[in-house]
């Protein structure tokens, strides 16, 4: 007699135990929550270098350059040194970290400022702000882009990915965008200092970019626990002052 076409029960347990140890490595090759950090990384890298392309069109699509809409010492998201319309080149005791993030009131000492900054950051409760992504001067990046003659070369200012932030005293691993800046300076303001830079930088998470390939320590900056992008990358700080903690 012919024996029926078909699987045993045996042969169908091994089929079904080969796929179920496929499908186990599968996932663990594939590592979805990984995956998830390095997209989030990937759209950090880029979003870092479409700021960076777009302030430097700005600073060189105009006479009269500001990185923070020329805000007065004191103001809401202003640079280490500032240059109000119509007003005189400052050092701004002031001076804030910009959170792409819409509400952040920081308490406690200020961090120190980088090698190149002009002044150090504001004090207890002034030295941070945030804003929407706004391109008009309102956004958590002061600078006007919309009235360039050449047309704004960014629509909207991008925000980290994840975007939370402590809301009282930031925290080095925080998710979130950073960003400074100083406008000119001059024999008596910031002597020897750099005029018109900026610094933006982001807590990468990934495997990919932080031990495959890590990104924060190879982009030339100062702190080797962000990633950094701009004209200067010794704006920002890399310690608090009331630890030493790496900022």
């Amino acid at each position: 007699m012919e024996r029926e076409a078909g699987f045993t029960l045996l042969e169908l347990l091994i089929v079904i135990s080969i796929i179920a140890i496929l499908s186990v490595a599968l996932v663990f090759l594939l590592n979805p929550a990984e995956a998830l950090k390095k997209s989030r990384d990937a759209r950090r890298i880029a979003d870092l270098k479409t700021l960076k392309t777009a302030i430097g069109v700005m600073l060189t699509s105009t006479s009269t350059p500001s990185l923070d809409n020329f805000a007065a010492a004191g103001g809401a998201g202003s640079c280490l040194t500032v240059a109000p319309g119509g007003g005189t080149l400052a050092l701004n005791s002031t001076a804030k970290i910009a959170y792409s993030t819409t509400s952040v009131a920081c308490t406690g000492a200020a961090p120190a400022a980088g090698t190149d900054a002009a002044t150090t950051f504001g004090g207890a409760a002034a030295w941070c702000s945030a804003g929407t992504a706004a391109i008009d001067g309102n956004g958590w990046i002061k600078i006007v882009f919309k009235n360039l003659t050449s047309g704004s070369p960014i629509s909207n200012l991008p925000v980290d990915p994840t975007n939370t932030v402590n809301a009282t005293t930031p925290a080095k691993t925080d998710l979130v965008y950073r960003y400074a800046c100083q406008n000119a300076t001059s024999s008596t303001v910031g002597s020897g200092k750099p005029g018109f830079v900026f610094e933006v930088n982001a807590v990468l998470e990934s495997n990919a970019y932080t031990v495959d390939d890590n990104r924060m320590a190879k982009d030339g900056g100062d702190n080797d626990n962000k990633y950094e992008i701009g004209n200067s990358l010794n704006l920002l700080p890399t310690k608090a002052t009331d630890d030493a903690t790496p900022f």
